[in-house]
């Protein structure tokens, strides 16, 4: 039964999660809740863990809460679950989109979908930013600014950024 729930619950994220892995966060928080698995703390940490490991963010937070709740088969249920919606909606969008290219109630979709998408986004943003400042340090709120920096004026890559932030964060933040 745990297994049909998992997969069942990463499909409608899969099936329903637009605007990639980071508007789909929301969404899988609330099915890590579902499943009474974990805090937001330790959601913030697999977000985290999840953006500097290979892959899709909402693949990699599927796995790690189907193996928490169900250890490899769920980690592979709930991976197949979040991902199988995806791949067949894109193929039948790219067939649509081929066929309908000037449709203007196409467009009209699309131009309906890009908000929801950013407020996703922003949710997942306000989300991250809670549990972040209410562990706020001055070592923290320095690694916090410094990347926005280095992101948004130098445009240092973000995994040189992570990688200094995990260094940095070992050394002062243990």
């Amino acid at each position: 039964m745990i297994y049909l729930k998992l997969f069942l619950v990463f499909a409608k994220i899969g099936l329903f999660g637009f605007g990639g892995g980071m508007a789909m966060l929301p969404m899988i928080y609330q099915s890590a809740a579902t499943f009474s698995l974990m805090s937001a703390d330790e959601f913030s940490n697999l977000v985290a863990i999840s953006q500097v490991t290979p892959g899709p963010i909402a693949v990699n937070a599927a796995t790690y809460v189907g193996y928490n709740a169900a250890g490899f088969s769920g980690a592979l249920v709930a991976t197949v679950g979040v991902a199988v919606p995806s791949f067949v909606l894109v193929i039948l969008v790219c067939h649509f989109m081929a066929r309908f290219r000037e449709s203007t109630l196409m467009e009209g979709a699309f131009t309906g979908i890009r908000p929801v998408t950013a407020g996703l986004i922003a949710s997942a943003v306000i989300f991250m930013g809670e549990s972040t400042f209410e562990n706020l340090t001055p070592v923290t709120a320095g690694i916090l600014v410094l990347s926005v920096v280095l992101v948004g004026k130098f445009r240092v890559s973000p995994v040189m950024i992570v990688l200094g932030s995990g260094l940095i964060g070992a050394a002062f933040c243990s």
